[in-house]
């Protein structure tokens, strides 16, 4: 485990990073969508040392669960950031109608839980892209090692971002940098979820562990089925981690 030292000399280069990226840029300043959870903690800390004033955190509830707005408070306050809240919840409700019944006439099913889940998180990236744009700043996401190697994130959902500082991060380090910018304990442990739909958990969807991904991408050992599983999800998402395929046609003869 990182020395306390060494965990604030790596959250300093982390810092200047984000400061040298916004100056190749040209922006001023970094938006972050601030979930609750610990991932979005340590990046909106990070955005706050790099730019103490020009650095915003979103809130942007969707028919969600009140804790987890009341957690995203407690880390803004925590860092001393600026917040704004957007309530998506109409919007995400009124595209989800419209999809179905447009569906339903056409005698096609309709698979709400997915498809409303990864609208709520495509919703989110519009929201932070149309205050980034306001205020000519670069989004910062918050998907950390074992979900960037996963696929772990909604495809121009929560992966449709400027920068990425935490993730080359276990799940194991994020808490420990977590801790190290004096966030409380109980946003430090938290349980992860992207709080898709009621009940939703991280480690359930992806159906292992953070602790046995973080693990297996330190090169430990673990057990077979579960280095299968996470191979099986690392290959089945190389789509989200790559530019979309282009057509290559060729070139019209000379006339």
């Amino acid at each position: 485990m990182w020395s306390d030292s060494e965990l604030e000399s790596r959250i300093q280069t982390a810092v200047e990073w984000l400061r040298e990226q916004a100056a190749k840029a040209g922006v001023k300043g970094l938006v972050v969508g601030i979930s609750g959870g610990v991932d979005s903690a340590v990046v909106s800390g990070l955005c706050k040392r790099a730019f103490p004033e020009n650095s915003v955190g979103v809130i942007m509830p969707s028919h969600s669960n009140p804790v987890d707005r009341e957690d995203a408070l407690l880390i803004a306050e925590t860092h001393g950031l600026k917040v704004v809240e957007v309530d998506l919840g109409e919007v995400h409700q009124g595209i989800l109608e419209r999809v179905r019944k447009g569906l339903n006439e056409q005698g096609l099913t309709f698979e709400e839980r997915l498809s409303q889940g990864n609208l709520k998180a495509r919703l989110r990236m519009s929201t932070l892209y149309t205050v980034a744009n306001a205020l000519n700043y670069l989004v910062v996401g918050t998907d950390n090692a074992p979900e960037s190697y996963t696929g772990y994130f909604t495809k121009y959902g929560d992966g449709g971002v400027d920068l990425l500082p935490i993730s080359t991060l276990t799940k194991t380090e994020v808490r420990a940098w977590a801790a190290k910018l004096g966030l409380p304990d109980k946003i430090v442990n938290r349980v992860p979820t992207a709080g898709l739909w009621p009940g939703q958990t991280d480690e359930s969807e992806m159906g292992i562990t953070y602790d046995l991904i973080d693990r297996y991408l330190l090169g430990e050992e673990i057990p077979a089925e579960s280095v299968g599983k996470i191979e099986k999800l690392h290959r089945q998402s190389e789509h989200k981690r790559q530019l979309p395929p282009v057509l290559e046609l060729p070139k019209p003869a000379q006339l």
